[in-house]
């Protein structure tokens, strides 16, 4: 079941193609690095991804980049260099950043300034079809006076809705809610030619057009934040409707904003560039791993706003923990666990209900919040399993294997980080036997000293019933 925007309910999930997925998500208008806002949105779908290919799908993912905009023009102007150059600087660092939320690259990464015949092209059929019209500095607008139910995305009545976003008023309008689809040239300004002389795409042409591109005239998931509903995404439909006559797409989710408190704290607002509130994933990601950002997103539902601070951080981070440790844990256990029977009804049982409970809660609208729930009900009957030597050699890498599964879609596990090296075990070994031995002969500062040297250096030494154990930490 996926959430509608535009039906606003939960909706069974069918695919215009069986087995194949075409999902476009709206990307970021590269005139400075991303922000914490944006990696939201970027986790919130690269998770979307990373279940559907679980689910055997098939899933072909573009994600735009917007490289012509005002601010880039004037940001370029300002420093004195092209705004293409500029937008290659932050499309670099974009990448960057994305590597450090753990995020895998989508399929396709469309870019405004290389689509333009393609965008050109879907003009010129919107003003064939009728739906636009040139005026006399030749910019191209879209009518809405020519279409019916403007606002079905939005919900609003075109009575009730004020022209908003990056669409500005020209004289030459003949409804000032008509938006540009494309911008005659001004001074300073990178352009391009067109039937209409020299311009640049409008904001919401160059998404239709790149969705048309590389997906085809409909496609079954668009994506993006909520504050795009509008007038973006709402103006992406008439556009591609007016040219296809057809759906633009079949299903379209929106995450909530990332919210800070306002000013004078006593309100909350979504971070923006605009309102200066953000915080960059460069600053972020240098404090905390990405595997911490990740549950701190992936902890409430995509479609709820979330309130950003390091204090909410510092709790994921404690939170994510007890999964990482658990997951450590087994890894060591497994070396010395009782062999047994891993295929006993029991142990089958036990996996199937937390893999199927997992998947439950997926496949209701990506409830990775609750997700995430089944896991600590397995992390908790893991420990005690563990902790009670009940869990045999073979039942214990069935549940490794399963928090793997769930870590492939999830991503909020580390990668392997040589815990498990054969050398560093036996060094380890070495160390806890050295220790057993002045502890029995009341060498109680020289054994301390070992267990705080090696927390310095990042190993945790802990003292059980069952001997000494170690982790990274």
């Amino acid at each position: 079941m996926i959430h509608n925007t535009l039906s606003n309910s939960k909706e069974e999930f069918k695919t215009i193609e069986p087995g194949k997925v075409k999902m476009y998500v709206c990307g970021v208008t590269v005139y400075d690095d991303i922000h914490m806002g944006h990696a939201r949105c970027m986790i919130v779908f690269d998770t979307v991804v990373r279940y559907l290919r679980y689910l055997g799908y098939q899933v072909t993912h573009v994600t735009n980049f917007t490289d012509v905009d005002d601010k880039i023009i004037n940001k370029a102007n300002a420093e004195g260099i092209d705004p293409l150059e500029l937008s290659r600087r932050y499309i670099d660092r974009y990448f960057e950043d994305a590597s450090k939320l753990g995020i895998n690259k989508a399929d396709i990464y469309p870019k405004a300034s290389e689509c333009i015949p393609d965008i050109i092209s879907m003009v010129q059929k919107i003003i064939d079809n009728g739906f636009g019209y040139v005026t006399s500095d030749g910019s191209v607008y879209f009518s809405i006076d020519k279409v019916q139910n403007y606002g079905r995305l939005v919900k609003s009545k075109l009575e009730d809705m004020s022209s908003s976003g990056r669409v500005q008023m020209d004289d030459e309008k003949r409804n000032p809610m008509d938006f540009a689809v494309w911008k005659a040239a001004k001074p300073g300004e990178c352009s391009w030619d067109s039937p209409w002389g020299k311009g640049r795409p409008g904001w919401h042409i160059e998404c239709s057009a790149m969705i048309d591109k590389y997906l085809g005239d409909q496609i079954d998931i668009h994506g993006g934040g909520n504050d795009l509903i509008f007038p973006h995404h709402e103006n992406e439909i008439l556009q591609t409707e007016a040219v296809t006559g057809r759906p633009l797409s079949n299903y379209w989710m929106h995450n909530g904003m990332l919210q800070v408190k306002g000013h004078g704290m006593s309100k909350e607002e979504k971070m923006s560039k605009s309102l200066g509130n953000f915080f960059t994933v460069k600053d972020v990601a240098a404090k905390f791993d990405p595997q911490t950002i990740r549950f701190y997103f992936l902890n409430t539902h995509y479609m709820s706003p979330l309130l950003y601070g390091e204090d909410m951080l510092e709790e994921a981070k404690a939170a994510d923990s007890r999964i990482i440790n658990s997951y450590k844990d087994l890894k060591s256990y497994i070396k010395t666990a009782p062999e047994g029977d891993a295929e006993s009804d029991d142990c089958c049982d036990l996996i199937e209900q937390y893999r199927q409970g997992f998947r439950d809660a997926m496949d209701d609208d990506f409830n990775t919040r609750q997700a995430i729930e089944v896991i600590f009900q397995m992390v908790r009957a893991t420990n005690k399993a563990m902790n009670e030597k009940t869990l045999s050699k073979k039942a214990a890498q069935r549940h490794l294997d399963l928090m793997d599964e769930f870590n492939g879609i999830l991503n909020i596990i580390p990668a392997d980080d040589g815990a498990d090296d054969g050398t560093l075990d036996d060094v380890m070994q070495i160390l806890i036997d050295l220790r057993a031995e002045l502890r029995k002969n009341k060498m109680y500062d020289l054994a301390d000293m070992i267990r705080d040297r090696l927390k310095a250096a990042g190993i945790v030494m802990e003292d059980s019933k069952d001997g000494a154990k170690w982790k990274k930490i």
